[in-house]
């Protein structure tokens, strides 16, 4: 298992420069955390330990995993820091810790293709019955702001006449397809999030994420960045599968780690959030544009010729994070894919971790 590095520094000073108020904001509460391992929560982690330690707000975090000692091999920075506290369990029956929590952050979801294909009851089980569980420790723990981490897969199919979806749009995912249990999964979260708002003092906020790109995002799985990513690390052709005409776009990790804090620090409640950026670049363009940056006369092979059907998109309106909580995409995807490779090449440097050589 290698053993992985601290993102880069810029990114952490990116990262307090621009959300500096909103982590002093959390001075001294304690925070429960549900998917603290997984990209959007290490990226977290990353940020509240570099605010105990730069910004000196001493936030103590109970973090959620199904097996912590497997995240302490591979960034024990993270796991055995200060503030820092595990809690192995699964989302659905963990076991409650004691004392009241101000905040929380539901963001436990494998977001699996694999698992959406293969057994998509467990997935929605997973989905509802993680949330209902986090829902019901937050209304007896004290909690007074909570953030669920929802999709843009809410909405399903973007039409081929709207250019971005915003916050509003009532579009829905097939619900005769098997392949919606994420989206439907998603959904239903939302709407248990509402119920519980309304019957509660709880602040809920949701934050409804679309695709991202930065250290830690899975190189071998369905994201076409990160396959990119791993294409061009290792000097390979960059192959696409498809005709690479949809539509996506791409936001830094270090700007969605400032989007989330923002929300869960400023958000209306029950107000749902699109996070993302607003501007939309094709697979095959994307492509490109990496193999372009990896600087190691990559080809994009292609497997499909363009076709005749409306190209299929999936890109945010991002207005209402715009103006009520000032949130602007900051990192350029140019500069968001150097970055990526840059940490991607550290790591692939790092030594291999032992289980004797760390522990939480």
């Amino acid at each position: 298992m290698p053993l992985l590095p601290p993102v880069a520094q810029a990114d952490i000073e990116h990262i307090l420069t621009h959300s500096k108020e909103d982590w002093l904001s959390l001075s001294g509460e304690r925070l429960f955390i549900t998917g603290g391992t997984g990209f959007f929560g290490t990226w977290l982690l990353e940020a509240l330990v570099a605010a105990n330690r730069q910004l000196d707000t001493k936030i103590e975090a109970w973090v959620l995993s199904r097996n912590p000692s497997a995240f302490a091999l591979r960034s024990p920075h993270l796991a055995n820091a200060k503030g820092i506290h595990w809690i192995a369990g699964d989302v659905t029956n963990f076991t409650f810790p004691g004392g009241t929590f101000s905040h929380v952050i539901h963001a436990a979801t494998a977001a699996s293709a694999q698992l959406n294909e293969a057994k998509p009851s467990e997935m929605l089980n997973t989905i509802i019955r993680g949330t209902e569980r986090v829902l019901i420790f937050a209304q007896s723990h004290g909690t007074k702001r909570f953030l669920l981490t929802s999709s843009g897969a809410v909405y399903g199919r973007q039409p081929p006449n709207l250019a971005a979806i915003p916050e509003t749009y009532n579009g829905s995912p097939n619900c005769l397809s098997p392949l919606s249990a994420y989206a439907e999964g998603k959904r239903v979260s939302e709407l248990l999030c509402s119920i519980a708002a309304e019957q509660s003092d709880i602040n809920i906020k949701i934050a409804r994420c679309f695709a991202f790109i930065g250290p830690h995002l899975p190189l071998h799985t369905h994201f076409a960045a990160g396959n990119f990513l791993g294409d061009a690390l290792h000097g390979k052709d960059i192959r696409i599968r498809g005709n690479g005409t949809p539509l996506r776009s791409y936001l830094h990790a270090a700007d969605l780690t400032i989007w989330l804090l923002a929300i869960l620090a400023r958000g209306c409640a029950s107000h749902a959030y699109n996070v993302g950026d607003h501007q939309g670049i094709s697979i095959a363009a994307l492509a490109e544009l990496i193999a372009t940056i990896a600087g190691n006369e990559i080809h994009v092979i292609v497997q499909n010729l363009p076709d005749e059907c409306p190209i299929d998109q999936y890109i945010p309106d991002t207005q209402r994070a715009q103006k009520e909580l000032g949130l602007k995409c900051l990192i350029t995807l140019d500069d968001a894919i150097r970055r990526t490779l840059s940490w991607l090449q550290l790591t692939a440097s790092c030594p291999l971790q032992t289980p004797s050589d760390s522990a939480i």
